[in-house]
């Protein structure tokens, strides 16, 4: 076993990402330059490169937030041999045959069930390698105003663009919004229509085709790609992609608001959309679809958005996000089982990722600047009979990180770009907005490039902020690496071994 976990620690990562991306940067402008048997031909050398298999497998099994979650086969993790050996067997990737399905349900809070369907680790790390063939393709035609579950985009620039249709410069107070709902998008998309679609070699098709074919309904043959595939919210884009030329709108994957000026009629874009989403076997749904006058405002991604009648653009959270984030808090406070100490810093990492979530919004107050909720931590922890008033105070702070924010001021993604396109120091700049305090200012002193390997953090893994030392207590600059989250793993897979 330790053979097999030294060979795959000492795996040229850094390599292996370079040839990787290589190919995907040949697919990207071969598809802007609208040469499709290149993008083909470029893609067949994706699903044969060794390095999409390793690194497909070591996203699945290492990476993914959902890597420990079984399939029909019951197998939750591989250790460091049987990643090897899938990586092997993903050498026959264009006949592979997907098993079936897990499913999971999950209540979603209007009461109704949700239902997750797991595909196993190989056949993520399958979906995992076609992605990487796919993505670059697909890229070169999304729509500027999509922004989920795409390289480089993410919901802030969906803000920024809620922000520059509705702020005053543009009479937003005039202004209306349909919050468009699609009923059970993932479920209703019709399998013919996404295929006709997909940018890919017939052996990919006929992958895909199996892949959503394990995981259909019995009501619904046809229709379908299953919540919970690592390759399901590509093709959901794909599918959705052009929605956004019916009208000025943000799309994020299947959640979207069009924007309407006084004289725009609303039945009559409904009507387009609706007509754009039976062609994929979709329908909108008329209970949870509304319009909106954008002075009464309106949730989206977690935030509640509202243009005062002075014309006044304000971005707060949503009052659904500011109560899960109150029900956390309450949840660890009350939870006798962890110790003063370990209630702060469960507290700072939740508090630390909220406000770093939220620092483009409106956040003073005494309810978005947490201070009432800080108030009742801090009386809590007080009540701790080895604590005093001082160290309840340092606790308090430990626990409620400050994060600065500035309203409006994130620099939103230009046009269609995509990582894809080589810029990658620009990228990874963009990506460190994201990351505060010490993490923000080590990436910057690193030139935005990972500590370990070196190479650009350009988004698609997680910044961990690495101790040299171990001491998690020494925050001097000398002792901090902003690193790679596998970058991160393996420095302590080192000393583990």
């Amino acid at each position: 076993m330790s053979n097999h976990s030294e060979t795959w620690s000492n795996q040229n990562w850094k390599k292996l990402r370079k040839n990787l991306f290589r190919l995907q940067k040949r697919i990207y402008k071969a598809m802007q330059n609208g040469d499709n048997r290149k993008v083909r031909n470029l893609q067949r050398l994706v699903l044969k490169s060794r390095a999409a298999r390793m690194l497909a497998v070591r996203q699945v099994t290492q990476l993914n937030s959902g890597k420990k979650t079984c399939g029909v086969d019951g197998i939750k993790s591989l250790n460091f041999e049987q990643r090897l050996d899938l990586a092997e067997t993903l050498k026959e990737a264009n006949n592979w045959e997907h098993q079936g399905l897990k499913e999971i349900k999950i209540p979603n809070k209007n009461g109704k069930i949700r239902t997750l369907k797991i595909p196993t680790i190989a056949d993520r790390a399958w979906q995992c390698l076609v992605k990487y063939a796919l993505e670059p393709a697909h890229e070169a035609t999304f729509h500027a105003r999509s922004y989920g579950f795409r390289p480089g985009r993410g919901t802030q620039d969906a803000l920024l663009r809620i922000f520059n249709n509705l702020r005053s410069y543009c009479h937003g107070q005039n202004k209306r919004v349909i919050e468009l709902d699609i009923e059970k998008c993932f479920d209703r998309i019709n399998h013919t229509a996404i295929m006709s679609k997909i940018i890919a070699p017939q052996q990919i098709k006929t992958g895909l085709w199996r892949c959503l074919k394990a995981g259909v309904s019995p009501d619904f043959p046809e229709q379908g790609t299953p919540q919970g595939g690592v390759v399901s919210p590509l093709l959901a884009n794909i599918a959705l992609n052009g929605i956004e030329d019916i009208h000025t709108s943000v799309r994020y994957a299947d959640d979207m608001v069009f924007f309407l000026k006084p004289n725009d009629n609303a039945l009559e874009i409904l009507e387009k959309v609706q007509q754009f989403l039976t062609e994929r076997g979709m329908n909108v749904s008329g209970e949870k679809t509304k319009i909106t006058r954008s002075i009464e405002g309106f949730d989206f991604l977690g935030w509640h958005f509202k243009v005062q009648e002075n014309g006044k653009f304000r971005c707060t959270p949503s009052k659904d996000n500011y109560e899960k984030l109150r029900k956390k808090v309450k949840a660890i406070v009350n939870n006798s089982a962890l110790a003063t100490i370990a209630k702060a810093k469960k507290l700072g990492l939740i508090i630390r990722g909220w406000r770093n979530y939220h620092r483009y919004c409106k956040m003073d107050g005494s309810r978005f600047s947490l201070w009432y909720l800080s108030q009742d931590v801090f009386k809590r922890f007080k009540s701790d009979k080895n604590k005093g008033k001082n160290e309840a105070t340092k606790l308090v702070n430990q626990a409620f990180p400050a994060v600065p924010y500035s309203e409006n001021k994130f620099v939103m993604v230009k046009g269609t770009k995509s990582p894809y396109d080589g810029d990658l120091l620009d990228w990874s700049k963009r990506n460190s907005n994201l990351y505060d305090g010490q993490t923000a200012k080590t990436l910057k002193r690193q030139g935005y490039k990972c500590g370990q390997c070196g190479h650009y953090l350009d988004g698609k893994e997680k910044v961990h902020l690495h101790h040299i030392d171990g001491n998690h207590d020494n925050s001097k600059p000398k002792n901090l690496l902003a690193i790679h989250e596998s970058c991160h793993d393996y420095i302590h897979m080192g000393k583990r071994s």
